[in-house]
C-alpha cells in the first residue's frame, strides 16, 4: 500500500533549543548529560509530531549535534590523527568540528548547493575504518521504546568518499572503498538485528557528473550492501539523475527516492528503467523552500507513478530532508495573514504529504479540504497586487553598463595614492562580537523597552569603542562593527521592499549557527539608504580608512526563501540594483572602501556542469551591476568563504573586485592554490584565522600561512585578514587574535 514518508526533520527545535544547549555546554554551564537530555527530548518531540501528522515512514539517525557528515566520520572511525588522543566521545566530536587548543578544526564547506555547511572528512593513505554504531542503534531503539518503528538514515559510502578530502598526495579517496564496504555492511547487519526493516541510505552524489570510477564504486559497494540486512532506500535529491538514471535504478537495492521538485522531468525516465520489484519514493513536496505545495500539481506526479507502479511500490515524500526548512508555521503570529496563507514549514509539509497519500489511497474527496485550500492559496498568490511592481520591472529592464570606468591596474594606482596603505594591509571581514549586551539592547528596542534615541546612543557607543580597539591594535582598514545588524541578509531584507520576515523561521547553517532567511515574495527595491548612517558615523570618528559593509545580490538571493513565480536571475537583478544604489550613496558620503560580500556565489552553482555558464553569467553580472557605479579611486572588496573555487576562477576574476578576501586557514592555504594557478590579477586577502573555532592562533601560525600564500601570489597583491566576520566570537579571543594578526603583518613587511 502507498505510504507517506519523511526523509529527515529539522534538528535545532522550534525555539533553537539544541543551539542553546550546545553553547551552554561549550561554555561549561551544563554538562554532557544535560545536553544529551535536551537532544533526547527534541528527538521524541519530533518523532511524535511526524506520527501525529500521519507520516507512516519516520526517519531516525537524521539528528546530529553538529553535522550528519561529521557523524558519518565518527561512525566509520575516520578520526584525523591529531584528535586520536581524545578519549571522551563528546570532546572528540566537538573537537573535530570546532578545534581544540592543540589541534585546528576539520575543514568545512557547503552541502551541495545549500547554505548548510558540513565537516569535510579527512582520509589518509593506509586509512583504516572501524564501526562505531552506537548512535544509529541508540536512536533507533529510542524511537522504538516510544512505539515508533523508524527507518534509520545514513550517508552512503560513495557520497562519503566523494566528499572526503585526501590528506596525502596521490591518494584517491575512492580507492578506500574496499576497506569501507565491510564497515557499512556490519552497520546494516546490526540495524537489522535491532529490528530495522528498511534503511534510508543517502547518495546525493548521484545527481552530479560522475566519473567512471565513481560509477564502478557504486556497483561494487551495493553488490554487497544490497544483501547485507535491511531493505535499502537509495535516496537522491537536489537534482536530476540524468545519465545516472539507469545506474541508480538498477543497483541491487529495494527502493529509490527521486527529487521531483528540483527535477520533475525525470519521472518518466526513471519509471522507464525501474525494475518491477522496486519501490519508488517520489519527492513532490519541496524540502528546501517554504511555499505551500500546489497539491493538484504534486498529485499529478503521484498519480502517474501510481499508474505505472501500482499501490504497493509507491512512497510519497518531500524532495529532500526537511532539515532545510523551519519547524512550524503555526507560531508565526506576527506574519501577514495573506502571506502566511501562501507558506508551509516542516510541520505543514508533513500534512501535505499526508494529504497526498490519503488522496491516493482513498480518492481526492478524502482530502478535499486540503486540496481546496491549496488551490485557493495558489489562486490568491497569482492574483495578489503586492507581488508585481511596474516601476521595479521597468528599471530592471534598463541597459546599465557593468564595467568600471577603468581597468584594475589603473584603479589600483589611484586607490594606492588615495589610501597609502602599507604592504600586507590588515583588515577584518566586517562584524565584531555581538555580545550579550548588544543582543539585550536589540531585544529591548524591539519590545519597546528602549526607545530609538536610547538604542542609537547604545549603538554609537559600541561602534566608537570598536573603532578605538581597532586603532589601538593597529589595523589598517577599519570597520564599524555592524552592531545594528542582526544578520547579514536579514538586516538588508528588512529595509528592502518585496521582503517579509518570520519570528521563528530558524534553519541550521552549521553546528549551533542558525539563520532566519527572509522571504522574497515580490519585486525588490530600495526605498531609502540602508547603511550610510552607520558607516558615515564611524568614518567621522577616525582618520583611518573606513570600510562600508554590504551583502551582495547573489548571497541575499541564495540565503533567502525565494519566490518561484519568476526566474531567480530576475529577482537577483532587482536586488543588484538596490545594492548599486547603496554603493553609490556610500561613495557620496565619503566611504572610499566598500565591501560587497558574496560568500554564496559558489554555493549557487548548479550541480551539473552543463548548467554552469548560464548561472555564472547572470550571477557575475548582478555583482558587477551592484559594484560598477563608482569612481576609480573607490576600492571595491568582496568576500567568499567555505567553497571550492577551482572550477569558477574565470567567473571570480570577471567580477573584477579590487580585493577579494577568502577563507583559507582550515585548509592551510590549499584553497589559495586556485588563485595561484589561475594567476588571479587583482588583490587577495587569504584568511589566516579560523573564526569558527574558539582557538586563538599564534602569530607564528599566521606568518606560516602568509608565507605559504606568498609562495604563489605576489606579495604586493596580498592582504591579511580573518576568514570571516567576528560576530560569534568573544572579545578576549578577538583582541588576542587580531594583535597576533597585526604583528604577523608587521613581521612580513620587515
Amino acid at each position: 500500500m502507498t505510504r507517506s514518508a519523511n526523509l529527515g526533520f529539522p534538528r535545532v527545535g522550534l525555539h533553537r533549543e539544541l543551539k542553546k544547549a550546545q553553547e551552554s555546554y561549550w561554555k561549561g554551564d551544563i554538562d554532557a548529560a544535560a545536553l544529551h537530555a535536551v537532544a533526547k527530548d527534541l528527538r521524541a518531540r519530533h518523532w511524535k509530531l511526524q506520527q501525529d501528522a500521519g507520516i507512516e515512514v519516520i526517519p531516525s539517525n537524521d539528528f546530529a549535534y553538529y553535522d550528519h557528515v561529521l557523524d558519518t566520520s565518527v561512525l566509520v572511525g575516520a578520526i584525523p590523527p591529531r584528535f586520536a588522543d581524545i578519549t571522551d566521545p563528546d570532546q572528540l566530536y566537538f573537537g573535530m568540528a570546532r578545534g581544540t587548543a592543540a589541534a585546528p578544526a576539520m575543514e568545512m564547506t557547503k552541502w551541495f548547493d545549500t547554505n548548510y555547511h558540513f565537516i569535510v572528512p579527512e582520509l589518509h593513505a593506509g586509512q583504516t575504518f572501524a564501526l562505531n554504531a552506537a548512535k544509529p542503534l541508540a536512536h533507533y531503539n529510542e524511537a522504538k521504546a516510544l512505539g515508533i518503528d523508524t527507518r534509520p538514515v545514513i550517508v552512503g559510502p560513495i557520497t562519503f568518499l566523494s566528499l572526503a578530502k585526501a590528506k596525502d598526495e596521490g591518494l584517491d579517496t575512492l580507492d578506500l572503498i574496499d576497506q569501507l564496504i565491510p564497515v557499512y555492511a556490519d552497520l546494516l547487519r546490526q540495524l537489522a538485528a535491532a529490528g530495522a526493516q528498511w534503511v534510508q541510505i543517502d547518495e546525493p552524489v548521484l545527481v552530479l557528473d560522475l566519473s567512471d570510477k565513481q560509477k564502478s564504486a557504486f556497483k561494487k559497494a551495493y553488490a554487497t550492501l544490497g544483501k547485507a540486512g535491511p531493505k535499502l532506500l537509495l535516496t537522491t535529491y537536489f537534482g536530476a539523475l540524468l545519465d545516472n538514471t539507469e545506474l541508480a535504478a538498477t543497483l541491487p537495492v529495494a527502493g529509490l527516492h527521486i527529487d521531483l521538485v528540483r527535477a520533475p522531468e525525470q519521472l518518466d525516465a526513471v519509471l522507464a528503467v525501474l525494475p518491477g520489484d522496486k519501490v519508488l519514493s517520489v519527492g513532490v513536496v519541496d524540502g528546501r523552500n517554504i511555499w505551500r505545495t500546489n497539491l493538484d500539481t504534486a498529485f499529478s506526479f503521484v498519480a502517474r507513478a501510481w499508474d505505472k507502479l501500482g499501490p504497493d511500490r509507491l512512497e510519497i515524500a518531500p524532495s529532500c530532508s526537511l532539515l532545510h526548512s523551519p519547524v512550524d508555521l503555526d507560531g508565526e503570529t506576527n506574519l501577514d495573514a495573506e502571506l502566511k496563507s501562501w507558506l508551509a514549514f516542516a510541520k505543514q509539509k508533513l500534512n501535505e504529504i499526508a494529504a497526498l497519500t490519503l488522496a491516493q489511497k482513498q480518492g481526492r474527496g478524502a482530502a478535499k479540504l486540503a486540496f481546496d485550500a491549496s488551490a485557493a492559496a495558489a489562486a490568491a498568490h497569482k492574483a495578489s497586487p503586492r507581488i508585481h511592481k511596474a516601476a521595479v520591472k521597468a528599471r530592471s529592464a534598463e541597459a546599465i553598463n557593468l564595467d568600471r570606468v577603468s581597468g584594475f591596474l589603473a584603479r589600483r594606482d589611484k586607490q594606492r595614492a588615495r589610501f597609502n596603505l602599507p604592504s600586507y594591509p590588515t583588515t577584518t571581514i566586517g562584524s565584531f562580537p555581538q555580545t550579550k549586551e548588544v543582543r539585550e539592547a536589540r531585544a529591548a528596542y524591539k519590545k519597546g523597552l528602549l526607545d530609538a534615541a536610547g538604542y542609537d546612543a547604545f549603538l554609537e557607543k559600541e561602534t566608537e569603542n570598536t573603532i578605538r580597539i581597532q586603532e589601538e591594535i593597529g589595523l589598517d582598514v577599519l570597520v564599524h562593527g555592524e552592531f545594528e545588524r542582526n544578520d547579514m541578509v536579514e538586516y538588508f531584507g528588512e529595509q528592502l521592499d518585496g521582503f517579509a520576515f518570520t519570528k521563528n523561521g530558524w534553519v541550521q547553517s552549521y553546528g549551533s549557527r542558525c539563520v532566519k532567511p527572509p522571504v522574497i515574495f515580490g519585486d525588490v527595491s530600495r526605498p531609502s539608504a540602508m547603511t550610510v548612517r552607520w558607516s558615515a558615523f564611524a568614518a567621522s570618528l577616525t582618520d583611518r580608512p573606513m570600510k562600508g559593509m554590504l551583502t551582495g545580490p547573489v548571497t541575499i538571493l541564495q540565503w533567502s526563501f525565494v519566490r518561484v513565480d519568476q526566474p531567480r536571475s530576475e529577482t537577483c537583478r532587482q536586488i543588484g540594483l538596490a545594492i548599486r544604489d547603496e554603493v553609490v550613496d556610500l561613495e557620496k558620503a565619503g566611504i572610499g572602501i566598500i565591501q560587497i560580500d558574496e560568500p554564496a556565489l559558489r554555493e549557487g552553482l548548479p550541480l551539473r556542469q552543463r548548467d554552469w555558464d548560464a548561472y555564472l553569467r547572470w550571477a557575475v553580472d548582478c555583482f558587477r551591476l551592484s559594484a560598477s557605479g563608482v569612481e576609480d579611486d573607490t576600492q571595491i572588496h568582496t568576500h567568499m568563504c567555505y567553497a571550492e573555487f577551482n572550477d569558477i576562477m574565470p567567473a571570480i576574476a570577471e567580477m573584477d573586485a579590487d580585493v577579494i578576501s577568502i577563507e583559507t586557514s582550515r585548509s592551510a592555504m590549499e584553497l589559495l592554490e586556485a588563485f595561484r594557478d589561475f594567476k588571479y590579477p587583482n588583490e587577495i586577502g587569504p584568511g589566516v584565522w579560523d573564526i569558527h573555532s574558539p582557538r586563538v592562533p599564534d602569530q607564528a601560525d599566521m606568518e606560516v600561512l602568509m608565507h605559504k600564500a606568498a609562495e604563489g601570489i605576489p606579495a604586493d597583491q596580498l592582504w591579511v585578514n580573518p576568514d570571516c566576520g567576528l560576530k560569534t566570537r568573544g572579545w578576549p579571543e578577538v583582541k588576542a587574535s587580531l594583535v597576533n594578526l597585526v604583528n604577523a603583518a608587521k613581521a612580513l613587511r620587515a
